[in-house]
């Protein structure tokens, strides 16, 4: 029986250090840790492909803020 897409836990591929966008019209999508391409967000290939979902994702690293304040002002 095939799983659906609701059946997926959400991953946001978008937010994780291993997703890239490429130049590639057909597969603008693709996934560092597992190495490959994809139409889709490479999470939902994974989890049709094994029925799991990603094991790799990893949250990209956000720098610190700059600034002495903290509060955006330049002058």
């Amino acid at each position: 029986m095939k799983k659906t897409n609701s059946d997926n836990p959400h991953i946001d591929c978008f937010q994780c250090e291993h997703f890239f966008v490429t130049w590639d019209a057909n597969q603008p999508r693709g996934c560092k840790a597992f190495g490959f391409k994809t139409k889709q967000l490479p999470s939902v290939v994974v989890f049709e492909s094994s029925g799991q979902p990603c094991m790799k994702f990893k949250p990209k690293r956000r720098p610190p803020p700059s600034g002495s304040g903290g509060n955006g002002w330049i002058a």
